[in-house]
């Protein structure tokens, strides 16, 4: 299994390219299977659980043409099968949103156990309690099996703002017969990319970037082309290595939009950055200080749903605290375990008290230092945290179990390098 050997206490220089939205990629392969027609998907991520996601489609019996690492053209005129690969399916929690849309298609699927980052209990109640609420009956045994007659619209209230959830009840309403409305659904920039694929596919749906979306039914689709925003998670994770490790980094093509409550709580934790149009500089001189709410209070971030601040970025910013002067507590409410990793920066020096599994409080700033004995990458934000902690401590570490950072971070090592870090991939 490949290893990343870094050299840290270095600052890096340069610019970098932000790959396409890694979670927008899931449920656009998955939009493909509603029309026969070809569709076109640009600036997708380079990454292993996209290559997953294709080799699935292939495996339904889909014509995957891929021009080059990034774009991909999808045409699904002749199924083979309503159940994915098991073997395939249980390598990426994303592969889920298949089942909105094999179920418009063909009316039924059958969906083996997903798999993903173990970072605890991801239900999918919800995604049952939408597509049953549009016609779908369910039968739950070794394996998940979904049927229906026909679709129909319904008003919908989804009991959490889930986003694949969200996306299944998208993908099985656009042509389910009559209108449908999907209360406190997830708003998310993938959401939002889907929503606009599917509208240049004929689909008729309105609300989007709300909580509450209205899609009226349509008979068919059509082809499309659609090119994908930047991950507005990688780019929120390079600010903090920037921040980190003293570095000056524009970021190109960063999709701004979707970072305002990301910039606004790197504020507080004492970065700035500079947002020229589409681009975002960040300068080497930071103040990376704590701001305290009012009355010199201990501040808090926590997550939330869109446009609350993203889950994803929990894991880098808790990083980026150990480097800043003053106290703050995380509180990460969606999963209980996504912040064990912590015990990993503990032991590189980090000042962190786990309150519970999903609290802890950090003050910095503190000096890490290397890992050269080697530290494994539990999850995929849990992974590249490592490597920006790694990054930042003097001396050589060694992370182990990077197959989870390349999941979700195309080619990061060669990024980086290009920057000056000093980082190489070796197998052990």
């Amino acid at each position: 299994m490949d290893e990343f050997v870094i050299e840290g206490g270095y600052a890096l220089k340069g610019t970098i390219v932000p790959s396409g939205n890694k979670n927008a990629a899931f449920p656009l392969i998955s939009a493909a299977l509603l029309t026969d027609e070809p569709v076109t998907l640009r600036n997708l991520p380079d990454i292993g659980d996209v290559r997953t996601m294709l080799t699935i489609m292939r495996d339904l019996g889909v014509e995957v043409e891929q021009h080059d690492p990034h774009n991909v053209t999808l045409r699904a005129s002749g199924l083979q099968k309503v159940k994915p690969d098991p073997a395939l399916f249980g390598q990426m929690r994303g592969a889920l949103v298949l089942s909105g849309s094999l179920l418009a298609r063909e009316g039924r699927v059958e969906l083996p156990k997903p798999g993903g980052d173990q970072i605890g209990r991801r239900r999918i109640d919800t995604h049952i309690l939408a597509l049953s609420a549009l016609g779908a009956q369910l039968d739950y045994n070794e394996s998940l099996s979904l049927t229906a007659d026909r679709l129909r619209g319904a008003d919908i209230l989804l009991d959490e703002a889930s986003v694949t959830a969200t996306e299944n009840a998208i993908l099985a309403a656009v042509t389910a017969e009559g209108n449908t409305v999907i209360r406190n659904a997830a708003s998310e920039p993938h959401v939002q990319d889907l929503c606009h694929l599917l509208n240049r596919m004929g689909a008729r749906i309105s609300g989007i970037g709300s909580n509450t979306l209205y899609i009226e039914g349509v008979s068919h689709l059509h082809g499309a082309e659609f090119t994908l925003s930047a991950d507005y998670v990688e780019v929120g994770s390079y600010i903090a290595l920037a921040a980190t490790t003293g570095s000056e980094i524009l970021i190109q093509n960063a999709s701004p939009e979707h970072l305002r409550m990301t910039l606004l709580v790197f504020k507080r934790l004492g970065v700035n950055v500079e947002i020229r149009g589409d681009d975002i500089l960040v300068p080497a001189t930071q103040p990376l200080k704590i701001v305290p709410d009012l009355g010199d209070a201990i501040p808090k971030v926590d997550d939330a749903p869109w446009p609350g601040f993203p889950a994803d970025m929990m894991s880098v910013s808790i990083v980026l605290a150990t480097q800043s002067s003053g106290t703050v507590l995380f509180h990460e409410k969606m999963f209980e375990s996504r912040l064990f990793f912590v015990d990993k920066l503990i032991g590189m020096g980090a000042r962190i008290v786990l309150c519970d599994p999903h609290r802890c409080v950090v003050q910095g700033p503190s000096q890490l230092h290397a890992e050269p004995q080697g530290i494994s990458s539990p999850d995929i934000r849990a992974g590249m945290a490592l490597l920006i902690a790694a990054l930042c401590a003097k001396g050589t570490s060694v992370i182990r179990n990077i197959r989870q950072i390349d999941r979700g971070y195309e080619r990061v090592d060669v990024k980086l390098a290009q920057l000056g870090a000093r980082i190489k991939r070796t197998g052990c």
